[in-house]
């Protein structure tokens, strides 16, 4: 439809790409008259990300406005000073707004991460008690070490003994799903299992899901998804059949867990988040609970699972690093006595620096979420002199943040996790969330990045050591697939053989 549309155009399009309308947007995007910077972003759709990282990196302030047709323009920004104006010393005059929660809302609802105001702040507060106490804690490290000892180390060996190649991402993603689920439910999915074929087709139609409504945001012309969906045509039907066995899938878990609520005095069935959240009058709404938990299966499968594939690449083309890690693996069992094989715990996880800074080093370039969209409530003036409209859209572009020799250095697209270390303690050294927005910042910072790293440390920390993952043929970046989060287009395939 809207390359119909485009077409429609072609002739006026090719006149203003020969006559561009000239001004600063030779530091940032090309600009026409009437259709503002369309072109440009119809030319590189397909490597959207390396064409924000060329662009903003020849602006010298690292921002630039894109234009469209109309009075509301877009702005982009890889400026840490912009950021931290955004989402903390200005939050309120940049919500998510109307046009990205419009988007989102037939998947998401009205959950936390797709509301604004009183409905968002009310879910923030029930959800930051909750991911603060240490029996949520515990419930997600002990899943984590069933799901990985059960289900992800029997999967890797019988790849090492059928030397079958093996698709890590996918094999990651099925993990990300039965922890977040059984984390969101406390219902085993089996995605990864041989008896998951009810959580694997919901799995599939929750992917998919994800897929077509990140297109909404790529729409050349805004409203072609709108009137797909008004029509029930194409990728938007698909997408509603998708939200459809998404939604029924969680009812119905609701459903039963607000019927065993009623029937149930024991605290040791409240441990997963939905069940916290039945116990919050204000939040109990059968609806409600379903948007919620929804929002932290998508939170909580997409953005572990891109982090790690990303990660496992990248050790792929850095056994320096692997070894790095290994040596530390070994030293913290020297040290607590711990047999290989035996189960790392918290407090293991947190001797392992090294590893927590190769995985920080990771999301540094592959940022699960690369690209986060606001709207602007009321004109502003960003820090670096940008203007921003009332009503226009901006976003920070953590992708790019990543490669800005402005922000890391020279050696900004280098994958160096000493760059993390102390030099001094040899201690892991933080950085400014506005400098590094990989879990965002603010009063909207990841409530669940403890548990993430949690997740990746346990996963990374038991492959390595039973595991040689190599990876056939990828010494160059494989092709980026950019859903609602970063994956690879194609998948990770990965030959794997037990360590001896």
């Amino acid at each position: 439809m809207e390359l119909f549309i485009f077409f429609l155009c072609f002739p006026i399009f090719i006149f203003f790409f020969i006559f561009p309308k000239n001004s600063s947007s030779e530091f940032g995007f090309k600009s026409y008259p009437l259709v503002g910077s369309l072109p440009g972003l119809v030319k590189n759709r397909h490597r959207f990300l390396d064409w924000t990282v060329e662009t903003l990196s020849r602006c010298p302030t690292q921002t630039a406005t894109f234009r469209r047709p109309g009075k509301l323009q877009f702005v982009m920004t890889a400026n840490p000073a912009n950021v931290e104006y955004m989402l903390k010393t200005r939050f309120d005059s940049f919500p998510k707004g109307e046009r990205f929660i419009s988007i989102l809302e037939d998947f998401l609802g009205r959950g936390i991460f797709n509301s604004d105001g009183e409905m968002w702040l009310k879910q923030r507060k029930t959800a930051s008690s909750e991911f603060s106490t240490k029996s949520l804690r515990d419930f997600v490290m002990n899943n984590v070490t069933v799901e990985i000892n059960t289900r992800l180390v029997p999967v890797l060996k019988e790849a090492a003994t059928t030397g079958k190649l093996i698709d890590l991402q996918d094999i990651l993603e099925r993990f990300a799903f039965d922890n977040i689920c059984k984390l969101a439910f406390n219902v085993d999915t089996a995605c990864l299992g041989d008896d998951g074929a009810d959580g694997v087709s919901f799995m599939r139609a929750f992917e998919t899901a994800t897929e077509i409504i990140s297109k909404r945001f790529q729409s050349v012309v805004s409203y072609s998804w709108k009137i797909k969906k008004k029509l029930n045509i194409g990728s938007e039907r698909v997408l509603r059949e998708s939200i459809a066995t998404v939604h029924k899938f969680a009812d119905e878990i609701v459903r039963q867990r607000i019927d065993q609520g009623r029937s149930s005095t024991s605290d040791d069935e409240k441990e997963d988040l939905l069940s916290r959240f039945i116990s919050d009058e204000e939040m109990n709404s059968p609806e409600m609970l379903r948007d919620i938990v929804i929002s932290f299966m998508l939170a909580g499968r997409d953005t572990t699972s891109s982090a790690l594939s990303w990660f496992f690449w990248l050790l792929s083309t850095h056994p320096e690093v692997e070894h790095k890690i290994l040596q530390e693996l070994n030293s913290i069992r020297e040290r607590t006595g711990k047999r290989t094989g035996e189960v790392y715990g918290f407090e293991d996880l947190k001797l392992m620096t090294y590893l927590h800074a190769a995985l920080t080093e990771s999301l540094r370039l592959y940022p699960p979420v690369p690209v986060d969209t606001k709207s602007c409530a009321e004109d502003n003036v960003l820090p670096d002199g940008t203007i921003v409209g009332k009503d226009w859209g901006i976003s920070y572009n953590a992708f790019v943040m990543g490669r800005m020799e402005s922000i890391w250095g020279k050696d900004c697209d280098r994958f160096d996790p000493e760059r993390w270390i102390d030099e001094t303690t040899g201690g892991f050294r933080s950085e400014s969330p506005y400098k590094f927005p990989a879990f965002h910042a603010g009063p909207r910072t990841c409530l669940g990045k403890e548990m993430a790293y949690i997740q990746m440390k346990s996963i990374v920390a038991a492959v390595l050591e039973r595991f040689v993952v190599e990876i056939p043929g990828k010494k160059e970046r494989p092709e980026i697939l950019l859903s609602v989060t970063l994956r690879i287009r194609g998948g990770l395939f990965a030959s794997v053989q037990e360590r001896s």
